[in-house]
């Protein structure tokens, strides 16, 4: 039995605001924007190429058994591209504050892409949900 990763709820304080930001600056496809039970609002976003999409909910009860993620306490989701250097440029035409591109080296974090699999940046949602982008050296259909 398969078992993968479709939905990963993203906490904000915003809808409309989180809607915007993934949709016109990060160019997620918006997938569903409906009210699915009386006062319990669903987003559901998808990154360009990907499987797995993000839910931005609004009223919706804490499943018995699980915690509360408060808004921008999500922090390492990791998004991956095939070039840093132009989904970087992307972003930032976008509007969004991204980091520059950095790579772990001998001494921790340095400035500039690094070798195979070692070259990043972050950004963080108007929530302060933090994000990271990996380079990748092919699409994942090719891995």
């Amino acid at each position: 039995m398969n078992m993968t990763l479709e939905v990963v709820p993203v906490p904000v304080t915003d809808l409309d605001r989180a809607k915007e930001f993934y949709d016109e600056k990060c160019g997620f496809r918006i997938d569903l924007d409906t009210e699915v039970a009386p006062g319990v609002r669903v987003i559901q976003a998808t990154p360009p190429g990907s499987r797995c999409s993000i839910a931005l909910l609004s009223g919706m009860p804490q499943m018995p058994g699980t915690r509360k993620t408060e808004p921008g306490s999500l922090h390492g989701l990791q998004l991956c591209v095939t070039d840093i250097a132009a989904a970087r440029a992307g972003l930032v035409e976008r509007g969004v504050r991204v980091s520059p591109v950095m790579h772990l080296g001998a001494t921790g974090w340095e400035e500039g892409k690094g070798g195979t699999w070692n070259s990043f940046l972050s950004f963080e949602d108007p929530d302060g949900n933090g994000w990271l982008v990996q380079e990748a050296p092919a699409e994942l259909s090719e891995r």
